[in-house]
């Protein structure tokens, strides 16, 4: 489990302040680098060139997704979240495209942050803080009414109202633990495959071909499944906060 172990990087380990540990790790470093990455994706599409070249299409491609989804979810007034849900599914999306680099960089192994509930939950807090701010600022206590659904028997309502603030309140738990659990389900599965490789190949050629080789090919289609679940659970992690924020925005 080596590959989830949070350490600081060499000659932070002991940084303090206020008797707390503030060390930059391993995680910290990753996400700067995703930031970074990001940050020169999208000025690399900031041309605006009539005639656009392949990395401004990209860019267009995504911010124009994201702004299709917006509208679909949310309608006109989505397209204000356009900059923030564009940013949380681009970084969240990095971050797991990054963590699967085959090689290091400036010596350190590849870490997927995003496989820590502690990062999961944090995006999901700071999306669900967005949710009340804007559910508040624009319903005021009417968005209490968002706990009782429309056409709910007066009788029911003691019951229901109870039933709908905790699913409410659950939200941002299980935004953030369903990108947690898939990122860090599939790095382990890649790990125990790894091992079945390794070990069957120094068991000899007959144990390797029997067990390795199997094991070899079930990993490279394990590979290409890890990629197709980081876009995955990125688009999913921000199609939840749209729908969220469409809760929020048209309160009934």
């Amino acid at each position: 489990m080596y590959q989830f172990t949070i350490e600081p990087l060499a000659g932070s380990g002991a940084w303090e302040l206020a008797g707390y540990n503030i060390a930059f790790t391993n995680s910290a470093l990753w996400m700067l680098i995703t930031t970074v990455v990001l940050f020169l994706f999208v000025l690399g599409g900031m041309k605006r060139e009539l005639v656009p070249g392949r990395w401004q299409m990209v860019v267009e491609f995504f911010t124009g997704f994201i702004d299709d989804m917006l509208e679909a979810n949310i309608g006109k007034a989505g397209r204000k979240y356009v900059p923030y849900v564009f940013s949380l599914f681009m970084f969240i999306l990095f971050a797991n495209l990054l963590g699967l680099l085959p090689l290091g960089v400036v010596g350190l192994h590849p870490f997927t942050f995003t496989s820590h509930f502690t990062v999961t939950g944090v995006l999901a807090i700071i999306s669900f803080s967005i949710v009340l701010l804007v559910g508040f600022w624009k319903h005021g206590l009417h968005f209490f009414s968002l706990f009782v659904p429309e056409g709910t028997p007066l009788p029911m309502i003691p019951i229901l109202a109870p039933i709908e603030f905790i699913s409410f309140m659950v939200r941002p738990f299980s935004l953030g633990l369903r990108l947690f659990v898939a990122m860090m389900a599939g790095h382990v599965l890649l790990e125990v495959l790894s091992s079945f490789v390794i070990d069957g190949t120094n068991a000899g050629a007959t144990f390797g071909l029997m067990v390795g080789l199997p094991a070899f090919i079930l990993m490279i289609g394990i590979c290409a499944l890890e990629l197709l679940v980081a876009g995955i659970q990125a688009y999913v992690f921000a199609l939840l906060t749209s729908l969220y924020i469409n809760d929020a925005e048209n309160l009934h």
